[in-house]
């Protein structure tokens, strides 16, 4: 379906010879008030172009603009303002949004490409913890996004298996292990072996030395190293595991750093060959003096690799393993001039692929203001996190939802949903501080919110279909009866009626395609429906934002904006009890709702119950 906006530009430019229709399209704004229309150009920016005061450039393309689309357009202080012809542009998202489906909003501007997308990578042997979950849900919103925009996506977990780190380990091992403990209490007791080697080695440091040495025998395949190093992998893996499922996050590949160790002696070769590397100070390094940057450390003074290292052999992989198009590493912005460095040298190799390189930055994750540190034992397990949040969510459902198995499976799909999306409703580039109270708050622009939003149209749509007597709104299935239509539990205070609870398990099934007719949307023109046709039909164009920008908070966004404006819709106009004609199209408006509530939900990893 062509946008509104694409549309009105494309007409424009055909106006005048001396307009660009891309231009246009960026320029188009919507008026912050709506008695200034739907849509309005500022012409100031063509003026010089096309020699003409704004206002006569307005009032000339206000005189000769004609389309279907337009209802009217007025020139005002140098402005295009344009009113839409509502019913024509609620027939043809509606019509579209029937027609595609599950694909409404989706594309190929993506098609033949493929993307490789770096994601999660936590650190085997140290739980699974808060500032895990950004890159965690960023990259999974970011993979279904873009697979949803035509590319073909390759999620992969770099997990951090390998480094210096793991010499730490297993010399704490070595001194303190007790492997009746790592059984009883698998990564948490690893996790307290590696903070006691750091304590440990404040007053030995010795120990710092004897854990590089210990990582140096690993590299060499020593066999004590390698035996439990991969029994540390197993315990972090299971544990990991554990905490994906819960999220809904999958992997096409677990190539971890290890994965590329017997890959690195041809990195390093191709490097000397090409005559990039030199010692420095016993060391081996890449200068990137050239590019304003230090210079790239390759190998230790013992010989042993580093991060650079693994990651030049990585990209090297995965462009000719999987014929990447493109390469996204998601990580917080702290590693920014790691990144650029790696990608100098890949560039300095003479790969002119290195633009394909991305790397896809985030704010931090704070806890009480305090930064968070494996190191000092400082963190808060996500695990943890996630059981509260469904712990909450069904405390709050008990007396709403007598049936406990349909209670337990609606808790964990909103508990964990409110987490997500309380990461994903922030502009990725803000740091976010951890506090138990905004994570788990309910109330206002949040997951929870818009998953009941989608089961109340879930709802309408399922009492429509089952024809229940307007007067007896439990006819559709048993729905809990009320006083008022007020819910309030734990500080949760929520506008509901009886369409958006379920009670003993469940609402019908409905098929939406019953509950539809082609036409009426000249039923769909007042105040309280335009907006919600106007955030339908903005739906694409927030993909493709959201797509081109690798931004998942703008599918975030956009889905509170379709709550909101579809709870409005609700709230002021009957649906169930008009006369036929207006019921069925208040019920397409409510059917497309519910299908682009779920699709936007899918893209940012969350679940879209039809009964809550």
């Amino acid at each position: 379906m062509e946008t509104i906006t694409h549309r009105i530009a494309r007409i424009l430019a055909a106006l005048e010879p001396g307009a660009d229709a891309g231009e246009l399209e960026a320029w188009l704004e919507r008026p912050a008030e709506p008695e200034h229309g739907d849509l309005s150009l500022p012409c100031f920016k063509l003026s010089k172009r096309l020699r003409r005061s704004p206002q006569a450039i307005a009032e000339d393309w206000a005189e000769r603009l004609q389309d279907d689309a337009v209802a009217e357009a007025r020139a005002v202080s140098g402005y295009l303002n344009l009113s839409m012809n509502r019913a024509w542009v609620a027939e043809q998202t509606l019509a579209a949004l029937e027609r595609q489906g599950e694909a409404y909003g989706s594309s190929d501007r993506g098609a033949g490409r493929t993307v490789v997308i770096d994601y999660s990578s936590p650190n085997i042997a140290k739980p699974f913890h808060i500032a895990h979950l950004r890159s965690t849900v960023i990259g999974q919103s970011l993979r279904r996004i873009l697979s949803f925009s035509g590319y073909r996506c390759i999620g992969v977990n770099h997990l951090g298996d390998w480094g210096t780190q793991f010499g730490k380990l297993l010399t704490a091992y070595r001194h303190w292990g007790d492997e009746a403990l790592v059984e009883r209490d698998g990564i948490d007791e690893l996790l307290r072996l590696y903070v006691r080697f750091h304590d440990e080695a404040e007053a030995r440091p010795e120990l710092e030395d004897e854990a590089r040495g210990w990582f140096a025998r690993l590299e060499q395949g020593d066999p004590e190293a390698a035996e439990r190093w991969a029994r540390f992998v197993e315990i972090s893996l299971a544990h990991f595991n554990r905490v994906y499922e819960r999220l809904g996050v999958s992997f096409d590949a677990y190539t971890g750093e290890s994965f590329y160790n017997d890959k690195m002696p041809a990195v390093l070769e191709e490097l000397r060959a090409k005559g990039l590397l030199e010692e420095d100070d016993g060391a081996q390094v890449v200068r990137l003096d050239d590019y304003g940057m230090p210079p790239a450390l390759i190998l230790k003074q013992d010989g042993s690799s580093l991060y650079p290292t693994r990651d030049i052999a990585a990209a090297l992989y995965r462009k000719t393993h999987y014929a990447a198009s493109r390469i996204l590493y998601v990580t917080d912005y702290a590693q920014q001039l790691h990144f650029k460095q790696w990608f100098a040298v890949i560039e300095r190799m003479g790969y002119p692929w290195a633009s394909a390189l991305e790397h896809v930055p985030f704010g931090r994750v704070s806890f009480g203001g305090e930064g968070l540190s494996t190191r000092k034992g400082n963190v808060v397990k996500l695990e943890e996190v996630l059981e509260q949040a469904v712990q909450k969510t069904e405390a709050i459902m008990r007396d709403k939802v007598r049936d406990s198995r349909a209670r337990a499976e609606v808790a964990r799909a909103v508990g964990v949903g409110a987490v997500i999306f309380h990461d994903l409703s922030r502009h990725r580039l803000h740091d976010v501080s951890f506090e138990w109270s905004q994570v788990l708050n309910f109330d206002g622009e949040t997951g929870p919110y818009v998953q009941y939003t989608h089961a109340r149209a879930c709802r309408l749509l399922a009492r429509a279909s089952a024809a229940p007597q307007p007067d007896n709104p439990a006819a559709a299935g048993g729905a809990l009866q009320l006083v008022d239509d007020s819910v309030v539990a734990d500080g949760w205070t929520e506008q509901f009626n009886e369409d958006s609870l379920v009670v003993d398990g469940g609402v019908e099934q409905f098929d939406e395609d019953s509950l539809v007719a082609a036409g009426g949307a000249e039923h769909l023109t007042d105040d309280a429906a335009w907006p919600l046709v106007q955030a339908l039909h903005r739906f694409p164009e927030r993909v493709e934002q959201a797509e081109r920008s690798l931004e998942p908070s703008v599918i975030s966004k956009t889905l509170i904006e379709l709550a909101q404006a579809f709870n409005r819709f609700y709230h002021h106009c009957p649906v169930l009890t008009e006369a036929p004609a207006v019921r069925e199209a208040r019920l397409r408006l409510v059917g497309a709702t519910a299908q682009t509530l779920r699709t936007g939900l899918y893209l940012i990893g969350l679940e879209a119950p039809q009964s809550i």
